[in-house]
């Protein structure tokens, strides 16, 4: 390495195609290479030719149309005990002293292990969808909007702010925008295709009669349609409507990602 010489190096995996550029990156005191590389490949033909919906959730972080349905991890929650300890003990200590350094490297890990916590379940999540199914379809959801903090101004200050604040810090912690880029990226290599619809009324829709109605979801979790009486579980039913809206979509071959 220029400046630096030689150094020892541990490769994770096979590098394949031609060399195109090389990053080296320091995270909470450890070193990473990630190797850019171009080469050819065959178009993929997916194994399946399965369509789901899903449906993203904070009780339940996806829900499948097909009843299916993957618990949460909440790593934020889970590391937030030790982050706030540290962060507490930092802000007693003189800035940029030895034992405000130390103390920094230990919120920096924190921060690190529930970064890896999360990526780690979305890669492993978003890798078995993108195997069993060929077309997955999810909302396109402007997730910068739905966790756009409710404090408000001076003049005109927020309702409900902490309650507000709590489900923004919950939205963000599930690490949709990175679930929805990865099966992106996945169902692409796999042959398969994923397909973004609009949102609205995804969850007050009855997939039986159609009936549109805020007082279809009795509860954040219940779905009675005040119409014909369809009753189930309303993350199943947003899943539904959104698998229905995908293979709309993609019959007028619009949507796709």
């Amino acid at each position: 390495m220029p400046k630096i010489g030689w150094i020892r190096y541990r490769n994770s995996r096979i590098v394949v195609g031609s060399l195109r550029s090389i990053t080296i990156g320091l995270s909470a005191g450890k070193w990473f290479v990630s190797i850019l590389t171009k080469r050819e490949v065959e178009h993929p033909i997916h194994p399946s030719s399965s369509v789901v919906g899903i449906d993203v959730g904070i009780a339940r972080f996806a829900t499948l149309s097909d009843g299916t349905y993957i618990e949460p991890t909440s790593t934020l929650k889970t590391h937030e005990g030790n982050l706030v300890k540290y962060q507490k003990c930092m802000s007693h200590k003189v800035k940029f002293s030895k034992n405000w350094k130390k103390t920094k490297a230990k919120v920096q890990k924190v921060h690190t292990d529930i970064s890896n916590a999360r990526r780690d379940f979305l890669q492993k999540t978003s890798t078995i969808i993108s195997k069993n199914h060929a077309v997955v379809v999810v909302e396109d959801l402007r997730i910068g909007n739905m966790s756009k903090s409710a404090s408000g101004t001076t003049e005109n200050p927020g309702k409900n702010v902490a309650a507000k604040s709590g489900l923004n810090k919950a939205i963000l912690d599930q690490g949709w925008g990175m679930f929805f880029l990865m099966l992106q990226y996945k169902m692409l290599w796999l042959g398969g295709q994923l397909i973004a619809v609009p949102p609205h009324n995804t969850s007050r829709t009855c997939p039986e009669c159609g009936h549109v109605s805020g007082e279809n979801c009795l509860t954040q979790a219940d779905f009675l349609c005040v119409c014909c009486g369809y009753a189930n579980n309303a993350d199943l039913v947003g899943a539904i409507n959104v698998k229905a809206r995908g293979q709309r979509v993609s019959a007028c071959g619009d949507g796709m990602l």
